[in-house]
């Protein structure tokens, strides 16, 4: 894969080419940029697909602190590397987290937000206890085990991909989301800046999601200017763009003929 050096960072990106539209897929925590892979197989025919590995993930090194405003900064150098001047941000969890920012910081380079399990605001003091310890255990290089079923039961939720991703997190550095750990549990809420963001954004959420509850989408659909609608997949949890990729890639596909 190709790998941009952007931003002070080594990004590993793919890119489908050819002259469509552009939209840009911005992963989850734990997960790297072939958790879109049915989403680009779906939608390249029509538009040029981009997705990246962010820092501390996949094949992108984390060389040090770096807040999701830094990981905005890393998604529209890439654009800039490829010559592209605006994209479709499609982001899932903290994919989502950096595309709102993005829409915060660099508004004439997001044309529209697909956000997928995604919320404005912040963990709980019990959430990020409970996190910090799933955390330290994932980077002490002990077995997985019950940390890593607790996880892949979260995130995924489906037994065939919760086996796929324990064998891929079992053979990597699980060190590498240090980093990555402290963005994630020191985030700041943005919430109350949901209403600056002015370009066309569509919510879908699992309705199982126990990640990121459901009702945290809500609260982003009612402050959002432009909200086209919160779309909700029975029986999905955190990431459905990977459980139901046909209801996901279908719910994509009408946003985005509707821009």
């Amino acid at each position: 894969m190709p790998v941009a050096k952007v931003n002070g960072q080594s990004i590993n990106y793919t890119d489908t080419g050819g002259e469509g539209p552009v939209l840009i897929f911005s992963h989850g925590f734990f997960l790297d940029l072939t958790m879109f892979d049915a989403q680009v197989a779906s939608l390249s025919a029509s538009y040029r697909c981009i997705a990246w590995d962010e820092r501390g993930f996949g094949e992108t090194p984390a060389t040090g602190p770096f807040s999701y405003w830094d990981s905005a900064d890393d998604a529209v150098a890439l654009l800039d590397h490829l010559g592209i001047g605006e994209a479709v941000f499609v982001g899932m969890s903290q994919g989502g987290f950096l595309s709102l920012r993005a829409a915060l910081t660099h508004r004439d380079r997001v044309r529209a937000i697909v956000l997928i399990g995604s919320e404005a605001g912040v963990n709980t003091p019990e959430e990020i206890k409970e996190y910090q310890e799933v955390l330290a255990h994932w980077q002490s290089g002990e077995p997985l085990g019950e940390v890593g079923e607790f996880v892949g039961n979260l995130v995924l939720g489906e037994p065939a991909l919760i086996t796929k991703w324990q064998a891929i997190w079992d053979a990597r550095d699980r060190s590498s989301v240090a980093y990555p750990a402290q963005t994630l549990l020191a985030r700041e809420d943005i919430s109350h800046r949901l209403g600056q963001i002015r370009c066309p954004v569509l919510l879908i959420h699992g309705e199982n999601d126990q990640a990121i509850t459901i009702d945290k989408a809500q609260i982003v659909e009612a402050a959002l200017a432009d909200c086209r609608g919160l779309v909700r997949v029975a029986g999905a949890g955190h990431a459905p763009n990977m459980t139901h990729p046909d209801i996901v890639n279908a719910a994509i596909e009408k946003f985005l003929s509707g821009l």
